[in-house]
């Protein structure tokens, strides 16, 4: 039985919930309305922090709670608004366990999609794909590129 790439982005969210030190932060997680938070509908909704639309703010956020020791999922609908939070990314995120020596570093993954070309164009400003921009701007933060090639 062939499994789609939604079913193993649910299939690791409910893992991750599982987990007593996970949260989910971000817009549209606590209620739906996007398809990102169709992959965590069977998270149990004391586990969620739903945000406004503030993006630099979220980023702050879950850095600091991320290094509480709580287990940080941080949602950004689209490449195009994490833009909004690249101060906290690469200034914080980014440089923390430098600056302080190793012993620093928020547990976090920051969870983010490309927005789709077809069969529905969301425009312009909701498709970018920033990833390299973002690689090269966080030396020191692991990236994934995971595509769905179904």
């Amino acid at each position: 039985m062939k499994t789609t790439y939604k079913d193993e982005l649910i299939k690791s969210m409910n893992y991750l919930a599982e987990k007593p030190d996970t949260i989910f932060v971000g817009q549209q997680t606590a209620y739906p309305g996007n398809p990102m938070s169709t992959t965590i509908l069977d998270v149990p909704m004391e586990k969620m922090i739903e945000t406004p639309v503030f993006e630099e703010v979220q980023m702050g956020m879950s850095t600091g709670l991320g290094m509480t020791n709580m287990c940080v999922v941080t949602f950004y609908p689209r490449w195009d608004f994490i833009i909004c939070a690249t101060n906290q990314l690469v200034n914080h995120v980014d440089k923390i366990g430098l600056m302080s020596q190793g012993n620093w570093g928020p547990n976090m993954i920051i969870r983010l999609g490309k927005g789709s070309d077809k069969p529905l164009d969301p425009g312009h400003q909701h498709r970018g794909n920033y990833i390299n921009e973002f690689k090269s701007m966080c030396p020191n933060t692991k990236f994934w590129d995971i595509k769905n090639y179904s």
